[in-house]
């Protein structure tokens, strides 16, 4: 609307019409809003809201909604006693007062004065009365755009979350920008997830499409994330699980997404990608790199073909350290492709501030000078002081059969959780004990494992490995003989844990050690 109004309140355009002075108002609730005159110092004080019932030449034609045709000084102070005597200074000898109808209703009214002129012809009152529906016609697509506009606005910014928690142990900054071109309102969303034991979920998304389906496809799938998260289930089975609910809410739409679960005692992050783009690390020293990250289907597409299997990848965050997750809006760049819009990303939070919150601010400014057709959303999440890990701690990953990445990728996670949890002189034997009980069920069983490892409180400070499978085969000891290559598994469990066991679950079995550690 305010271009509209704009033009009309350029100087070129009284020449355009031939008039002397212009003056519009839109109807607001029984009251008359004038919105544009010109040119400078012909606003008559009063006027600036006035009511439709007032003897005023604009409620006139709303009212009547009649176009009114003022021919002369006369004809103008005798039809509007109230309004001559405060233009009859300007030297007006002519006016016409339009009504602006649209959709059948008027919206408003706009007025021509003229000052070099008398009367109208047929030709003249047709095209005035022509200009005046041009004008209502413009005025009420721009009224229905910003009011679809507001209503997208509103319901993507009620679809991303209300406050993002504080974590103990981590600073983050969060960041959404809408496009800003055509119907820029989209599904991009970013959440931060507070979890038991010192662990922080961070997501971000983007659901396909520029309209208000999107930003309620996103506010759906943010939740049930959130709430798969919130259970307890691995990043793998969180995002396989959320591309599951999307495939079955019968919609066209697609989502990629990335979901990193950070433990902020130990460092150690775990992160699973759908689809989406890498996230970046910044060091200490502002120095940015990429963070390759194995991925899978987008969130939709994996269920509809039957790829639900998520691959995890694991890495460290140290103190100072700050991993960034962004959608795709903010590399994509006219004419360039992918890896060039990371490499001038890695250049700009490079050379970008130190402070956080001041970081994310400047990413969005520079992208909204540079423009763009997407929107884009930003979740920097940086890791503080280590703090003390002698409380609980908990990580969980699956291991898919036949999968070596995610082999090494537990045992990553496992090596750097003893370390960061204190094990000391026990970390070896915790290590080669997890990586026996996994091989076993890899080897042993149909399907893959999920293994957990947790400390456990109370009068001694305790290790726990859980190794859960399929199969409700019980796991037995027996001799390997001297020239066998096997069967020398569980022997290395009872010799080097301090306590060890099978347990019964729903779905098959876990096979259990405690190691005690220093405190």
């Amino acid at each position: 609307m305010q271009d509209v109004i704009d033009l009309l309140n350029d100087s070129h355009a009284l020449e355009h019409f031939g008039a002397a002075s212009l003056v519009m108002g839109l109807l607001d609730a029984g009251r008359i809003h004038l919105v544009a005159e010109g040119p400078d110092g012909a606003f008559v004080p009063g006027t600036r809201f006035t009511r439709v019932d007032e003897p005023y030449p604009m409620g006139e034609v709303i009212r009547t909604l009649r176009p009114r045709f003022i021919e002369s000084p006369r004809d103008f102070a005798d039809s509007f006693p109230v309004l001559w005597p405060h233009i009859s200074g300007l030297g007006i000898t002519a006016a016409v007062y339009l009504p602006l109808i649209a959709q059948a209703r008027p919206i408003g009214a706009l007025g021509l004065l003229y000052s070099d002129k008398t009367g109208f012809s047929e030709d003249e009152r047709t095209l005035l009365v022509a200009l005046g529906s041009s004008i209502a016609q413009s005025l009420q697509r721009a009224m229905l755009y910003e009011q679809e506009h507001d209503l997208a606005e509103g319901l993507q910014q009620a679809m991303l979350p209300r406050r993002i928690p504080d974590v103990p142990g981590a600073q983050t900054a969060v960041r959404y920008r809408s496009a800003r071109l055509g119907r820029d309102i989209g599904g991009d969303w970013y959440d931060v997830i507070a979890l038991p034991g010192g662990r922080v979920g961070a997501v971000i998304g983007d659901v396909q499409g520029h309209d208000t389906h999107a930003a309620a496809v996103m506010g759906q799938l943010r939740i049930v994330l959130r709430a798969y998260a919130a259970e307890g289930h691995t990043p793998a089975t969180v995002m396989a699980r959320a591309s599951v609910f999307l495939h079955e809410l019968d919609t066209e739409r697609f989502a990629t997404c990335t979901y990193a679960e950070v433990d902020l005692g130990t460092g150690v992050v775990q992160v699973v990608r759908a689809g989406h783009v890498d996230p970046l690390l910044r060091e200490t020293d502002g120095r940015c790199r990429r963070i390759p990250v194995e991925g899978g289907l987008p969130l939709g597409l994996s269920a509809e073909f039957g790829r639900l299997d998520y691959p995890v990848t694991t890495l460290e965050l140290d103190p100072g350290q700050t991993l960034m997750l962004y959608t795709d809006g903010l590399v994509e760049k006219p004419g360039s492709d992918l890896d060039e819009g990371l490499q001038w990303l890695s250049a700009l939070v490079r050379r970008g501030p130190a402070d956080l919150q001041e970081l994310a601010d400047h990413l969005c400014d520079v992208v909204a000078d540079r423009g763009g057709e997407d929107d884009v959303a930003i979740l920097l999440l940086r890791r503080q002081a280590a703090t003390a890990t002698h409380g609980a701690g908990r990580f969980q990953q699956h291991v898919a059969q036949n999968d070596p990445e995610a082999l090494r990728s537990a045992r990553h996670m496992i090596r750097a959780a003893v370390r960061a949890w204190g094990a000391g002189e026990r970390a070896d034997e915790i290590e080669l004990v997890a990586d026996e009980l996994m091989t076993n069920a890899l080897m042993h069983t149909d399907g893959g494992a999920i293994v957990t490892l947790r400390i456990l409180g109370g009068a001694e400070r305790r290790l726990r490995v859980e190794v859960e499978d399929r199969s409700s085969a019980l796991p037995r000891r027996r001799e390997a003989g001297e020239a066998g290559v096997s069967g020398r598994g569980l022997l290395l469990v009872d010799q080097l844990s301090d306590v060890w066991g099978v347990e019964s679950r729903g779905s098959g079995k876990c096979v259990w050690c405690e190691f005690t550690v220093q405190n």
